[in-house]
């Protein structure tokens, strides 16, 4: 059985040797290897890692199953505007994707919003991943707008920005 657990500090090993694993093959057919080697040592440097889990508040869920770590979210509640909750990262580990492990931890992040009185989600996907792309809209999320972020180095993330909206009925599942 898959169980979402919130990370620790000491976690976030787990959390890079997923990232580690997930990005070559995510992002080979979309970023040059520079720039994946670029964003995972920025991203997911452990330091980095800890300065997002201690100092920028963000929240890291891990799926495990038997006890072998599968996937990993990262979310922030009340980002921009306030009452919208931002999922930073989420990956699987590709031989593990299909098991619904995207879902359970979106779920769950859905609902910590919900409960914490946000009225969306939103995320960052790159345009030219359109796996992830029809993943989202799969489960509900739209198209807000695009954006192009400067991230240093030469390079830029070219993404689509999707939002899904949370329902606040009781009996909303």
């Amino acid at each position: 059985m898959i169980e979402i657990v919130k990370a620790s500090v000491s976690d976030l090993l787990h959390v890079r040797a997923i990232a580690l694993a997930t990005w070559p093959k995510t992002f080979s057919n979309i970023l040059t290897p520079d720039q994946i080697s670029y964003m995972l040592d920025w991203m997911y440097d452990i330091e980095a890692l800890k300065s997002q889990l201690l100092e920028k508040q963000h929240v890291f869920l891990l799926a495990r199953e038997n006890g072998r770590y599968l996937g990993f979210c990262s979310y922030e509640l009340h980002c921009k505007e306030g009452a919208k909750t931002k999922i930073h990262k989420i990956y699987i580990l590709p031989e593990t994707q299909g098991k619904g492990i995207g879902q359970k931890l979106l779920h769950t992040v859905r609902q910590i919003a919900k409960e914490n009185g946000d009225s969306h989600l939103f995320l960052n996907v790159n345009k030219h991943n359109q796996a992830a792309i029809n993943f989202y809209e799969h489960i509900g999320f739209y198209e807000a707008y695009r954006e192009v972020i400067d991230i240093g180095n030469g390079f830029v993330m070219d993404d689509v920005v999707m939002e899904l909206k949370i329902n606040h009925q009781k009996n909303d599942e």
